[in-house]
């Protein structure tokens, strides 16, 4: 039962840290800036929790608000540069953040951060909050935005020909991202109760990789197919396949590139069964 818990409560991080990359991935950026804002919000949550008694609600609205403020404030900086740029700047956040957190001793250094009190009814909470954030990002799925966003990533010129303004919609999708990786910060913490700064390393990295284009790039449910197989699974498998996960996902990676590089989900299989129910339920 603990193993199921812990493969339930970490499926639904995955699904929210996979939306908050796919996110900015609709206007052509590949962005690891969240994971710089979940390790923030996880240790401003461990430490909110354990020294300042802070509620629970509190916390996640207060990590919510850091990681919007953070990826905003990046977001306008980065403006709308080129992919490449954009990683780069990614990379580089998550090297300052391990840096600094590795020599502040009150975060717990290179040891880690420990003792975060446990929260009740995680379970219930996580799901909440993920049916919440799910509802938001189908309702921009839907909008005219993606449709933007979706001509931005095939072609910036012919977008700003078309008067589509891709700096607004980048700051717009990457302060949503930051909200949902201040999210999962906060729920993670909670949730592990103990914090490790080589969690948020190139390792998540990888496993985040896999399942935005395992999945599929071009649509949510991409992130959620393939959340649950890549992320939540592995908690359940033994520890001399779980020490080889970064391979496989490797592996998948190569494979999904080469032979189906849209992912297992695309954007137009999800425009044509939405089309065919309303067809047949009208």
């Amino acid at each position: 039962m603990l193993l199921l818990y812990y493969f339930l409560v970490f499926t639904a991080i995955y699904i929210l840290m996979g939306w908050s990359v796919y996110l900015p991935y609709r206007v052509g950026h590949l962005h690891f800036l969240p994971i710089s804002i979940m390790a923030i919000c996880a240790y401003f949550a461990g430490i909110a929790s354990r020294e300042w008694n802070w509620p629970f609600l509190i916390i996640v609205v207060a990590g919510m608000f850091i990681g919007l403020i953070i990826s905003y404030g990046i977001s306008l900086l980065i403006g709308d540069a080129p992919c490449f740029a954009v990683v780069i700047v990614g990379l580089t956040s998550m090297f300052i953040v391990k840096t600094v957190i590795e020599n502040w001793d009150w975060l717990g250094g290179s040891i880690g951060f420990f003792n975060i009190p446990s929260v009740r009814y995680m379970i219930f909470w996580t799901y909440l909050f993920l049916l919440i954030m799910g509802y938001l990002v189908f309702l921009i799925e839907g909008s005219q935005v993606v449709r933007k966003a979706s001509v931005i990533f095939d072609d910036k010129k012919l977008a700003a020909s078309l008067g589509v303004q891709s700096k607004k919609i980048g700051l717009f999708f990457h302060s949503f991202s930051g909200i949902l990786a201040g999210l999962s910060g906060v729920l993670y913490a909670s949730l592990i109760g103990g914090l490790a700064i080589d969690f948020f390393g190139f390792g998540i990295v990888g496993t985040l990789m896999a399942i935005l284009f395992v999945g599929g790039y071009s649509s949510m449910w991409g992130v959620v197919l393939a959340a649950p197989l890549l992320g939540g699974i592995p908690i359940l498998l033994p520890d001399i396949l779980v020490a080889w996960k970064q391979v496989i996902y490797g592996g998948l990676l190569i494979t999904i590139i080469c032979f189906r590089p849209e992912g297992l989900i695309t954007r137009k299989q999800i425009v044509t069964l939405s089309n065919f129910f309303k067809t047949k339920y009208k």
